[in-house]
């Protein structure tokens, strides 16, 4: 990890925060990126001396650009893209209306995507890098049906991901494409999801930030291209498709059945 150039987004709290801390404390040189410039100092400041603050609206393709020139810029190289921003939703299928679709879509797939191909010809350019783009459980196994737009949402991140990583196989391979699936993380996710929501925190089992920051940096380390942040996240997808009915009815997020 020393030495490492690292970009993360949505660095002004949460997961990006506590990655954003850890990466600083091993050695790495991080690029912080969010909104809010006041928490986005804050962090930078507890995250290494050289770590560099680019106030940065990742929903924009051209602040996206931006952050990669000045990364550039600061530091000569990138060694690793860490497209963590992102937004949940409080809303069921049944109460979609087309600008929920299109803010989950925005704030969780275009944002990621404008990060890979900000920083993709850099990479392709060395044949090395890794990006790391931060999905959800609930885009592995949909068992929240008040998330509904924003599961799919990181489905489709998911999917984003492993056809990138298939591109880039054949004519970048020191290019790493990884994906992390945290399960619920004790953040102020739940009250800051579109339409409102519980506090993450408030949930039995949360995961702590710094457990997930953790597993990111060691699928850094070890160059891993699909991981849980939590024991037997791998073991509750394949349970959930071998017997999808039975799952669903056992969801504590599950509306009772009517009779």
């Amino acid at each position: 990890m020393h030495d490492r150039v690292i970009v993360i987004t949505g660095a002004s709290a949460g997961i990006g925060a506590a990655i954003a801390r850890q990466a600083g404390a091993a050695g790495a040189r991080v690029v912080l990126a969010a909104r809010r410039r006041a928490e986005l100092e804050q962090v930078a400041a507890a995250s290494g001396r050289e770590a560099l603050a680019v106030v940065t609206d990742v929903t924009v393709r051209a602040e996206v650009e931006a952050l990669a020139s000045a990364a550039l810029a600061r530091f000569g190289r990138v060694d690793v893209w860490i497209n963590n921003a992102g937004r949940g939703i409080t809303r069921a299928v049944s109460e979609l209306r087309d600008d929920d679709i299109d803010a989950m879509i925005r704030d969780n797939v275009k944002s990621a995507l404008y990060g890979v191909q900000a920083i993709l010809p850099h990479f392709r350019g060395r044949d090395a890098g890794q990006i790391v783009n931060i999905s959800s459980m609930l885009g592995r196994v949909p068992f929240a049906p008040h998330r509904s737009a924003y599961s799919a949402a990181k489905h489709a991140l998911n999917a984003l991901t492993a056809c990138l990583r298939m591109e880039l196989r054949a004519t970048c391979p020191g290019v790493v494409v990884t994906l992390v699936s945290p399960g619920i993380v004790a953040t102020e996710f739940g009250l800051n999801a579109l339409h409102g929501g519980a506090d993450s925190r408030s949930f039995s089992g949360a995961q702590p930030v710094d457990e997930v920051a953790a597993v990111v940096l060691a699928a850094i380390r070890d160059r891993a291209i699909d991981v849980y942040t939590q024991p037997g996240g791998a073991a509750m997808v394949r349970g959930y498709f071998d017997d999808i009915e039975a799952h669903e009815l056992r969801s504590p997020f599950a509306p009772p059945r009517r009779t």
